[in-house]
């Protein structure tokens, strides 16, 4: 969500040049199964940018349409399951090891409980895959998608307790958004004081709004202080729309503080 200002494989040297070290994306093709030459160069520019990929999407489908993920779509769940190797396959390649799986909106098709079924079974796939490098497979609340079904914090862990009850998978962890979760109506301090412990990866940006912190009202380092507080040591990705260019709206965040070794 940084640097749309450039193409795709700019982004991980412009971000090296801001002063991160390590960065995130999204799913970056437009498919499920790239070819070979994409991926090979999707690589190549995280790889020569010097920077540490730290989290990488599942193929979500046609996100600016409405998609939002295909774990629990009964009718896309092939596509879902093809994607799986290839993105765990990119995490083994660059060293990244946290792959966030959206669960997907509800469909007219199918029931919820048809879904939820599928979405147990996708992500304990995605889970075994990720466990052979080590990795994890992350679940988010989403906001301002009217079909997605996972809002709030207590949502995700009744998804991530199902998919272990189903299939003894341990390496389903919650993607803590506090922009999500404040939009949504949760309590995040609460949210936070329950499920600290569940937490694999956490991603920041103000609210209202969406923007850099500061631009709202979302009490963000004291939600940070809170989940190092109950131990969380992991990276805290900034996942928000820029008010105005990328390096401009950078200026909240001093350029010592960028690196990795600053991470909460």
């Amino acid at each position: 969500m940084l640097f749309t200002e450039l193409p795709l494989l700019q982004r991980p040297a412009a971000a090296k040049e801001a002063g991160f070290d390590a960065v995130e994306f999204w799913w970056p093709f437009s498919s499920a199964v790239p070819a070979d030459s994409q991926v090979d160069e999707f690589v190549a520019a995280v790889d020569e940018a010097g920077v540490q990929l730290i989290g990488l999407n599942f193929f979500a489908g046609d996100m600016p349409s409405g998609d939002r993920g295909l774990v629990s779509w009964p009718a896309r769940s092939a596509e879902f399951r093809d994607n799986i190797d290839v993105t765990v396959g990119i995490g083994e390649r660059l060293g990244c090891r946290a792959f966030n799986a959206l669960y997907g909106n509800r469909t007219d098709e199918s029931t919820p409980v048809a879904q939820d079924e599928v979405a147990a079974e996708n992500l304990a796939l995605a889970a075994r895959a990720a466990a052979r490098i080590d990795g994890i497979v992350l679940v988010e609340p989403v906001s301002g998608a009217p079909r997605y079904p996972l809002l709030t914090a207590a949502d995700v862990i009744r998804v991530i307790d199902r998919v272990e009850a189903a299939s003894g998978v341990g390496n389903v962890k919650f993607l803590c958004d506090l922009y999500h979760l404040d939009v949504n109506g949760d309590d995040v301090a609460a949210a936070i004081e329950a499920y600290a412990d569940r937490v694999g990866h956490v991603q920041i940006a103000d609210s209202p709004g969406r923007g850099e912190p500061g631009t709202g009202t979302l009490d963000i380092d004291g939600h940070l202080a809170a989940l190092a507080a109950h131990g969380y040591r992991g990276y805290v990705a900034l996942e928000y729309k820029p008010t105005a260019g990328t390096l401009e709206g950078l200026s909240w965040l001093p350029s010592a503080a960028r690196s990795s070794a600053t991470r909460v």
